[in-house]
């Protein structure tokens, strides 16, 4: 049996959705024993400038700190680099240039399991860095499958949402209008609600356990969660196995 290759999370971005990959990698891991999971070492670097100022308001650019991030986790033994940071991917090209270990790239891996499943129109909830950085629309256009995206007010609720609550630790988020958001999306035919922001499982968990959105069981939309599909590819990637 070949050994197993060595996984490394560029955290930081932010630190609850760095664990949320970490323990999807665990979780969807066909193991019997603590030996038949995947060595993962994580590097959740809090220093990283925030990615959607950097493309919205000429903020601080995160790359120096993710290359900086990578470097360790190579130093460390890291084969495989995976970013739970949609937003992050903006920089793909320039960050992997810098990097001498492979990087695999969230929204690419996310656009290719929805063309397998037949999709055909996604909504992408994300950060305003993210959907202005059109790393979703060019993957999912490349697979012929349309992009839609919340109204401006719809968006700023998604900014507040990940912002002020899941960024801050508050998941009371119960008086936000999110139904009235997805019934929208769904409006305009999406077959999917890609969320494209590493905070957003968080929230959906929430959501989900409390039977909410009721349009989503009616309709039979499709909840995509990029993260898993990331921990999915980074398994596989690194040699395990999935359940």
């Amino acid at each position: 049996m070949s050994k197993k290759k060595t996984i490394g999370i560029i955290g930081g971005m932010g630190p609850m959705a760095t664990y949320d990959l970490a323990e999807k990698i665990v979780e969807c891991t066909d193991a019997e024993v603590d030996q038949d999971h995947i060595h993962v070492i994580t590097d959740c670097n809090t220093a990283i400038p925030d990615r959607t100022a950097a493309i919205l308001s000429k903020g601080k650019s995160p790359v120096p700190e993710i290359v900086k991030s990578a470097n360790r986790l190579v130093e460390a033994g890291a084969d495989i680099l995976i970013m739970p940071c949609n937003t992050a991917h903006y920089f793909y090209d320039e960050i992997v240039s810098q990097i001498k270990k492979p990087i695999l790239n969230m929204p690419e891996i996310a656009a290719e399991e929805l063309s397998y499943l037949g999709i055909q129109k996604a909504a992408v909830l994300a950060t305003e860095g993210t959907v202005k950085s059109g790393v979703y629309e060019k993957a999912l256009a490349a697979r012929d499958i349309e992009a839609v995206y919340p109204d401006e007010e719809g968006q700023e609720l998604l900014m507040t949402l990940i912002y002020e609550f899941i960024k801050a630790g508050n998941m009371d988020f119960s008086t936000l209008p999110l139904e009235e958001l997805v019934e929208e999306l769904v409006e305009e035919g999406a077959e999917a609600l890609i969320l494209g922001c590493t905070e957003l499982p968080l929230a959906f968990e929430v959501l989900l356990e409390a039977g909410e959105p009721e349009v989503l069981k009616e309709e039979g939309i499709l909840i995509f969660d990029p993260t898993l599909e990331l921990a999915k590819a980074a398994v596989l990637k690194a040699g395990g196995f999935l359940k």
